[in-house]
This record gives C-alpha cells, sequence and structure tokens, in this order.
C-alpha cells in the first residue's frame, strides 16, 4: 500500500484528515505493527503481578509472545518467550519460579535471561553459553503499571509521559486499587475508535448523560510530544457521579490521558479506568478496560463501583454505535477525507500527525 502520497498539513485550520482508506486497507495493518506498535511503549500488566522475587507472567505485543519476571534481585526483567534452541515456549501463564524452564526440551533460564543449563548438549563445539539467553525487552514501570518497548533504541517511557507523572502526583493514585477488567470487541478500525476518543466535539449529541455531568465550554484539549490531555471541570450538581467521595481541597474536574497510540487513562476524584486499544483486524478492535478504585477495601466500593461501571457502560455502547456507523461508512466512495473543528478537533489531528510521523519515516 503507498502511503507515501498523503501530506500531513501541520495547520490545523487548513488540515485535512487522513484518507478513508487508512482505516479500510487491509495492507495498513501490517505497517501499523511493524512502525507504530513494535516501536512505542506498550502497557503489559501491573506491578502486583510481580510481587515477590521468581513471580513472572506472559503477555504479548504486536504478535511477540514476552514473559515478564522479577529476578532475585528484585529487578524486573522482560524477554521474547522463546527459547534459544529452537524456539520452544520457556513460560506459560504466571507464576512463581525460581528459574523459566522451555517446555520443549529442557533448556533452563535464570529470571534475568542467562542461559543455566542445555541437557545432553555435550559434544557441540564453537556455542557460547553466555551468549545465548534470552533476548531481552526493554520494560519500565510507572505508578502501578509495566510498559515493554520492542524497539531498543526507543527513547526511555518517562521522556514519553513527559509531564504526566508531576500532574497526577497529588491525586490518590496510589490508593487505588486493581478492581475488574471487560473487555468490548468493536467492528471499526482501532483508529476510528481513537478518533473518537480524542474529542469532545461528539459529547453534546451522542453522551447526553455525559454532557449533564461536564461543563462542555470548558471542555479543552491539550497536545503534547507524544500524548494529549483532555480536561473537563465537573458540574457543580448535588446529585453528580463524578463529585461521590471527592476528598476535600481535592479538584472536581475529569482527566483525560491519551498516550500515544493506543492507551487511554480516564482519570477521576475516586477511579482510574485504563483503557488499552488493540487492533484484531483492519476492521475490529479490542478495547480493554481496566477500573482502579479509590481505598478498595471500603465496604461501600462494590456500590460505588456499580454505579460507576453502569454509567460508563452506557458511554462505551453510545462510542460503539458512532464507531462501528462510522467505519461502514468510510467505505463509502463518496468520501476520502474530511476537515477539522479548529475548536474542538485538535487532539485528532495531533494524532494524525504522529501517525504519519511513524508511518512515513522511510517513505519516498
Amino acid at each position: 500500500m503507498d502511503i507515501s502520497t498523503f501530506r500531513f498539513q501541520p495547520d490545523l485550520a487548513e488540515a485535512t484528515t487522513i484518507p478513508a482508506s487508512w482505516y479500510v486497507d487491509p495492507a495498513m495493518l501490517p505497517l501499523e505493527k511493524a512502525r507504530i506498535f513494535g516501536n512505542t511503549w506498550q502497557i503489559v500488566g501491573r506491578l502486583d503481578q510481580l510481587q515477590k522475587p521468581g513471580d513472572f507472567f506472559t503477555c504479548q505485543v504486536v504478535d511477540e509472545p514476552l514473559v515478564i519476571t522479577r529476578a532475585t534481585d528484585g529487578t524486573i526483567h522482560a524477554f521474547y518467550n522463546v527459547c534459544r534452541h529452537r524456539a520452544g515456549v520457556v513460560a506459560d501463564g504466571s507464576g512463581n519460579r525460581k528459574a523459566l524452564q522451555c517446555s520443549y526440551h529442557g533448556w533452563t533460564y535464570s529470571l534475568d535471561g542467562r542461559l543455566l543449563t542445555t541437557p545432553e548438549f555435550e559434544g557441540v563445539r564453537c556455542f557460547d553459553k553466555a551468549a545465548n539467553g534470552l533476548v531481552p525487552v526493554l520494560v519500565d514501570t510507572w505508578g502501578p503499571f509495566i510498559f515493554v518497548n520492542l524497539d531498543p533504541q526507543a527513547l526511555p517511557l518517562h521522556d514519553i509521559l513527559g509531564a504526566i507523572p508531576a500532574e497526577t502526583q497529588h491525586m490518590p493514585l496510589t490508593r487505588m486499587g486493581y478492581y475488574k477488567r471487560i473487555d468490548y470487541e468493536i467492528a471499526c478500525n482501532w483508529k476510528v475508535y481513537v478518533d473518537n476518543y480524542l474529542e469532545g466535539y461528539h459529547i453534546p449529541l451522542a453522551h447526553p448523560g455525559l454532557y449533564k455531568e461536564i461543563d462542555y465550554k470548558q471542555y479543552r484539549v491539550d497536545t503534547f510530544r507524544h500524548y494529549s490531555k483532555q480536561l473537563a471541570p465537573i458540574r457543580e450538581k448535588p446529585d453528580s457521579l463524578y463529585r461521590r467521595n471527592l476528598e476535600e481541597g481535592a479538584d472536581a474536574q475529569a482527566l483525560y490521558y491519551w498516550i500515544f497510540p493506543n492507551l487511554m487513562l480516564n482519570i477521576y476524584p475516586d477511579n482510574l479506568q485504563t483503557n488499552i486499544i488493540v487492533p484484531l483486524s483492519h476492521d475490529r478492535t479490542l478495547t480493554i478496560f481496566e477500573w482502579y478504585v479509590l481505598d478498595i477495601d471500603r465496604p461501600e466500593v462494590a456500590q460505588d463501583f456499580h454505579k460507576s461501571f453502569k454509567f460508563s457502560d452506557l458511554i462505551q455502547k453510545e462510542d460503539i454505535d458512532i464507531c462501528e456507523a462510522v467505519q461502514k461508512r468510510l467505505a463509502s466512495r463518496s468520501y476520502d477525507v474530511g476537515r477539522f473543528s479548529v475548536l474542538r478537533e485538535n487532539g485528532v489531528h495531533h494524532f494524525h500527525g504522529l501517525l504519519c510521523e511513524y508511518l512515513q519515516r522511510g517513505e519516498a
């Protein structure tokens, strides 16, 4: 697929959206996996999954099998879950082990990736055991989250996060414990879903319940190098869902962070939602919601979460209807590119600029 013909216009007032073909052509996804998802920080788990030395869990990023470990010295590591002998599986699921053992021929590796044993390998010449440890992957943490990056030359995670850690330091994120995961599978391209997330322009018509909760006139999107932030002040009304459990002196606002390309953090006074967007195909997307709630051992947590989830689920279903309808119409012969609202769609324009930057590297 030739993606070099589209030129991103940095001037929002003159810019067009990316072409419809970028959403509907199956040839786009392999490019995106190689040039975007294979070169960006991806959230893969939580620190509470690696509480003790020997803990490990497996995951997958861009079709690559990975294993994440906490070594005996407490250091967190990430490796390709691929034995250096004949590509067997060295870890399955999660648990606690003193070493990782390939289930094919029994080669073992330490939790920091060193090759320990090679059964019945006597007589092999020109073999350097020290050079045949598990292949490492960049790994880092922020807050309760673990991230990896398949690109060994990638910028450090905290360079990508920018001011987010400092801006959220005053919020009680450390008191928010993991509560629940909900998955939604949506019949749309992953970029349609991200586009929709990055603007509040559709809130008055598409989300009447949310519109009543926030001060839409004050709603704004601020863009930064690798992320954007949506600020939504909460209306002062006695039955506000978002003012429940608001601590004295705390800001009555919702913060929505998006980190390129596919991580969303929805931060409210008493809960945090992470939303990870995973492309399944060119026209199907998995959205993974995980909830972290304030003071998780409180007796009323279940009741509070039920109210939050019911409202969140309604908004999500409203967004699903929008995204699936848009995906169908992107295939229409009547549509190629659109224009942006300067007031409301700078976040989408920022996303499209990053898409072009990553996808068109090396293109003529």
